[in-house]
């Protein structure tokens, strides 16, 4: 019987309003249960707009604690409604002058499983994030989901820096999703290379989300073209629009790792042992 998880990934617009962004991002989780997904994951910073594009205090008011914040609550009832696991980015408040980018995973049966807090934090004109946001301090977990097996998250700017790909895939994850907030003028060149790219050199299975439109705090055009990509670097149906909101839901067959680990055994032939000059400071 072949080992298929049916796996989402959407791509909103902002609507001006945290409620309100809630409500629609938990109306497409309703829709991608609907259509069979066991997992999903929202785009970073999700229920916010991408405030990064200036450095304004007011925008800490968007912070929560995770777990035990209000979102993370209300995740873990999506989470048991829809009986998916859920990959869910946030702006995480963990004491005064302590933020964090963040993502909470919450299971199937609604249980808080962990977070994963962004490592590599940029600070260049239009993703000033350093403003807001301490480099994470919790390493690379992966978690084991009861509907999608074991997965990992890697946030938006992370997804430029080969180690913590490897990290997932030495932790045994098999589905890692990256959640981005990256503009057309920027980065669009690299959206289609870097992620198939990683897929291929740790064998697994990535799921590829960024936001989509114009917001209120800068000039930089969110492209969406969100996707799935497999093991062998090849896109599990098409990507999403780079104009319009979009869900995508798409079948991952895990036996494919299994077949590609056999052809390319790229975890056997790895050196650790000669690698001492990539963590040398």
């Amino acid at each position: 019987m072949a080992n298929v998880v049916r796996a989402a990934i959407v791509q909103t617009e902002w609507t001006g309003d945290k409620d309100s962004m809630i409500a629609k991002n938990a109306d497409h989780a309703r829709q991608a249960a609907q259509q069979g997904a066991k997992v999903m994951c929202f785009q970073e910073l999700f229920y916010g707009p991408y405030f990064c594009q200036v450095q304004e205090n007011e925008h800490f008011d968007y912070a929560e604690p995770i777990p035990g914040g209000p979102t993370t609550r209300l995740m873990q009832d999506l989470a048991r409604e829809t009986e998916m696991a859920l990959v869910v980015p946030m702006f995480e408040k963990e004491d005064d002058g302590f933020y964090y980018n963040t993502a909470a995973v919450v299971d199937a049966d609604g249980t808080y499983l962990g977070k994963y807090r962004k490592q590599h934090i940029p600070h260049v004109k239009g993703f000033w994030e350093k403003f807001y946001f301490r480099p994470g301090n919790g390493g690379y977990p992966v978690f084991d989901t009861r509907t999608a097996g074991r997965i990992g998250v890697y946030i938006c700017y992370d997804r430029h820096f080969p180690e913590g790909w490897r990290a997932l895939g030495l932790k045994g994850a098999k589905i890692v999703f990256n959640p981005s907030a990256t503009s057309r003028g920027l980065s669009m060149y690299l959206w289609n290379l870097e992620q198939p790219a990683a897929a291929v050199a740790n064998e697994y299975y990535i799921g590829a989300i960024n936001r989509v439109g114009t917001e209120p705090y800068g000039t930089n055009d969110f492209y969406g073209s969100s996707y799935f990509v497999n093991p062998r670097g090849q896109f599990v149906g098409e990507a999403a629009s780079d104009k319009e909101e979009e869900l995508v839901v798409r079948d991952l067959d895990l036996d494919t790792i299994d077949e590609v680990r056999k052809t390319w055994a790229f975890y056997r032939d790895r050196r650790p042992d000669a690698y001492q000059d990539l963590v040398t400071p």
